[in-house]
């Protein structure tokens, strides 16, 4: 029955309690009406909450004035990552830890653009606590202990661009046509979402400082999965051997990927550029081959050189992550790449996490994590 909250009014021998009981209700409906959101049961949460993690402090030389209020003595913390957390009731043992790409920061696990559940809700229904962090220097974790400089809107790698061009370069269509089947809602709202939730750096960040922040996280949490996503999937890499608290990592379409120093291979030529490995300390790339690793890139990627350099930079990437894997399996590892048209799913972009079959997505994680044993219920 729907509840008509107009018929009611304020008056009445118990209007205090029903006029409250009638809030509850009515707002329930308003928030919920017509919208695109997963119907499923509620999702009961045992505890929420975030911090900061990481960073650095900066004491300026000289003693603090509490008069004259000059920069002497005075400190600035920054350079840290902030983390928002939720815990579902009766939760798995492992938790995911979820770290965005270039030009983004917590969003990209949230509500997708077209309004549906995204992965923090999609795996906290099924019983994993999820932290969703943004990176030093982005988002929410803008406090920098540098000067502080805002930067255009950019693509790692290629300078400024604008937003036609990330929609080519992250694969929904060659601009302004979708790609025919692509897993991206036409309706202009999601587009115009999507839009939104690029960022920019206040200030510039390297793969030592964000992976010393995700390492940090790691060992406040404890053992925890990895989900990594595009920029984040190299830095991804280099949190491994920094704690031994990540157990696994999957990486939707990294942009680099590693190798033991001295056996980098050579790079590959695309229109957009080389791709190149990145080198890494042996005993590092080691740690890789500890722990379950899988690499996911999505549909659309040319098979054969492309003059469109947006888009044939991720033939060149992809083709590089396979080589990785290969030498990380070589050495005892266990990794994979899945490339998702390969096993007939298609369409997807450079954003499967919140694609319109983005619960085909978390279902194929969902059996890596079960098949792996990462998703057992236990006592953290």
């Amino acid at each position: 029955m729907k509840t008509d909250c107009k018929a009611y009014g304020n008056t009445g021998r118990h209007a205090l309690l029903l006029g409250a009981v009638l809030a509850l209700a009515c707002a329930g409906v308003a928030a919920d009406g017509g919208s695109k959101r997963h119907k499923g049961p509620p999702i009961l949460l045992k505890d929420q909450g975030s911090f900061m993690v990481g960073g650095s402090v900066v004491t300026n030389p000289g003693t603090f004035d509490p008069i004259a209020l000059t920069p002497d003595g005075q400190t600035i913390h920054g350079d840290h990552a902030y983390v928002q957390y939720q815990v579902p009731v009766h939760a798995r043992k492992l938790p995911l830890v979820m770290w965005h790409g270039g030009g983004q920061f917590s969003k990209t696990w949230e509500t997708t653009p077209d309004g549906r559940d995204g992965f923090q809700n999609i795996f906290l229904r099924r019983g994993f606590a999820t932290y969703i962090f943004d990176q030093p220097h982005r988002g929410r974790a803008g406090r920098s202990t540098t000067n502080p400089t805002t930067l255009a809107n950019f693509v790692p790698g290629s300078g400024p661009v604008g937003e036609q061009a990330i929609f080519i370069r992250f694969r929904i269509g060659f601009w302004p046509d979708y790609f025919p089947g692509v897993q991206f809602s036409r309706d202009p709202d999601a587009l115009d979402q999507w839009y939104r939730q690029q960022t920019p750096d206040t200030a510039p960040a390297n793969n030592a400082l964000v992976s010393d922040a995700t390492a940090a996280l790691f060992e406040k949490i404890g053992p925890a999965v990895l989900l990594s996503h595009s920029a984040s999937g190299l830095p991804g890499w280099l949190t491994v051997p920094k704690s031994e608290n990540v157990k696994a990592v999957i990486s939707y379409e990294p942009v680099g990927c590693v190798f033991p120093e001295g056996e980098v291979p050579a790079p590959i030529p695309t229109s957009g550029g080389n791709v190149s490995g990145t080198p890494m300390p042996a005993a590092d790339f080691a740690r890789l081959t500890q722990i379950p690793l899988q690499i996911v890139y999505g549909d659309n990627i040319p098979a054969r050189p492309n003059p469109q350099g947006g888009l044939d930079l991720w033939r060149g990437r992809m083709a590089m992550c396979q080589l990785s894997v290969d030498r990380i399996n070589a050495a005892g590892g266990d990794a994979q790449l899945l490339h998702l048209p390969t096993i007939g799913v298609y369409g997807n972009t450079h954003f499967p996490m919140s694609d319109l079959n983005n619960r085909k997505i978390a279902d194929l994680l969902s059996a890596y994590l079960h098949a792996k044993g990462l998703d057992r219920h236990g006592r953290r």
